[in-house]
């Protein structure tokens, strides 16, 4: 039997000493969820991301922004000329 180093096999699903932590609770990551700790944890951060919590920014290239501001009110008539 080899020596015990802490480290499990994938099908094991144990924790790991170079896993990490869960970014949620901070205890040790199981391989079968993660980066995290549990399927608890892993759905808290998944809750996060659709509650908009968790938002990645973006930026409009210019470009994009002034043919957006050109472009006809939606419901306008374009033939209207009283603006």
């Amino acid at each position: 039997m080899a020596p015990d180093d802490g480290k499990r096999t994938p099908d094991e699903g144990g924790p790991t000493r170079d896993g990490g932590s869960c970014p949620i609770c901070r205890r040790p990551t199981e391989r079968r969820y993660r980066p995290f700790c549990s399927k608890r944890c892993a759905d808290v951060d998944l809750y996060h991301w659709l509650s908009g919590r968790y938002v990645i920014p973006a930026s409009t290239p210019p470009e994009e922004e002034d043919s957006a501001a050109a472009q006809p009110e939606a419901g306008a008539d374009p033939d209207d000329e009283t603006r």
